[in-house]
C-alpha cells in the first residue's frame, strides 16, 4: 500500500502535533515551527511532537524578530505581490478572479478554529462577498501536525470541483480522523465519501511533486509571518487570528467603497 514511503515522504511536509493536541488561547492554532528552533523535527525550526503537545505556554501574539532562530527569513509588511505568489500547485481560489477584494485563509484540516471558521462564517462570506463578485477567497494549505500533513494531501488529490467539499468534510469529521498518529484508514473514509479511490489515495500519498509543492506553501506562509491557523491576508493585510463575519465586514466594507481599490490577481 505505500504507507511506509509515504509517511517518510511527511517528513518533508510536516512539523510538531501541536494541531492535534492541545492548543493555546487566542483562535488560533499554533505552528510549533514558530516557537522551539532547537528539537529535532521536519521542519528546521519545529518542536517535537511530545513538546509541540503542551502548548499553553505560547502566545501567539508575542513578538517575533524578523530573522527566527533557525534561519527562517520573515517579510516585514510583504507586498501584495509577495502574498500572491505562487509556487507549483495551483491557487485554490472561489469567486471572481478579479474581485476587488482578495481574502487568503491559511487553514490547517485539524485545526478547530478553522472548523468553527469554516461552519459559521464561511456561508456568510460566501452569500454576502464571495458569490456576488465582491470577494475572491483563497485557502491555503498550513498542517500542523501529521495528521493534518496526511489529510492535507489526500485534499490535494480530490478533483477540484471537489476540493471544497472534502475540505469541509475533513474539518466537519475531526472526531472521526484526528489523533496523535496518523490514521491513513480514518483519513480514506472520509475522503471516500466524494468518490475517491484508495489506489488514487494511495497514489496520492506517494507524489513528490505535489508533497513538495505543499512544503512550499506552508514554507512561503512562515516566510510572509503566518504563525498558526487560522490566519488570513485581507488585500495583503495579515491578520492572525479567527476573523467573525462582523469583523470582515468591517475590513471588507472600507475596501469596496475605495475609489482606488483594485483586483488583486494571480501574478503573470
Amino acid at each position: 500500500m505505500g504507507v511506509i514511503p509515504a509517511l517518510l515522504s511527511l517528513a518533508a511536509l510536516l512539523a510538531g502535533c501541536a494541531g492535534d493536541g492541545a492548543l493555546p488561547s487566542g483562535d488560533l492554532s499554533a505552528d510549533p515551527g514558530s516557537q522551539n528552533p532547537s528539537s529535532a523535527s521536519a521542519y528546521p525550526g519545529a518542536t517535537s511532537p511530545v513538546a509541540a503537545s503542551d502548548s499553553s505556554g505560547f502566545n501567539p501574539y508575542a513578538v517575533r524578530p524578523d530573522r527566527p532562530p533557525g534561519g527562517r527569513q520573515v517579510i516585514k509588511n510583504p507586498t501584495i505581490a509577495q502574498v500572491m505568489q505562487t509556487g507549483t500547485l495551483k491557487e485554490m481560489s472561489f469567486g471572481r478572479p478579479d474581485a476587488p477584494v482578495t481574502i487568503i485563509k491559511y487553514a490547517s484540516l485539524t485545526c478547530p478554529y478553522c472548523r468553527r471558521f469554516q461552519r459559521e462564517t464561511y456561508p456568510k462570506l460566501k452569500r454576502a462577498y464571495i458569490d456576488p463578485g465582491k470577494v475572491r477567497f483563497i485557502i491555503r494549505e498550513f498542517p500542523i501536525g501529521k495528521s493534518s500533513g496526511a489529510a492535507t494531501i489526500a485534499l490535494r488529490c480530490a478533483r477540484p470541483s471537489k476540493y471544497l467539499v472534502l475540505y469541509s468534510k475533513l474539518l466537519e469529521q475531526q472526531k472521526k480522523w484526528v489523533s496523535q498518529e496518523v490514521r491513513l484508514d480514518a483519513i480514506f473514509k472520509v475522503a471516500s465519501q466524494v468518490g475517491m479511490t484508495r489506489q488514487q489515495f494511495d497514489a496520492c500519498h506517494e507524489n513528490q511533486a505535489m508533497i513538495g509543492g505543499l512544503k512550499w506553501v506552508k514554507d512561503r506562509g512562515r516566510t510572509l509571518g503566518v504563525i498558526g491557523t487560522p490566519n488570513f491576508f485581507i488585500q495583503g493585510k495579515l491578520v492572525k487570528r479567527a476573523l467573525t463575519m462582523k469583523e470582515i465586514r468591517k475590513m471588507v466594507e472600507p475596501l469596496l467603497a475605495a475609489p482606488t481599490t483594485a483586483a488583486v490577481g494571480e501574478p503573470g
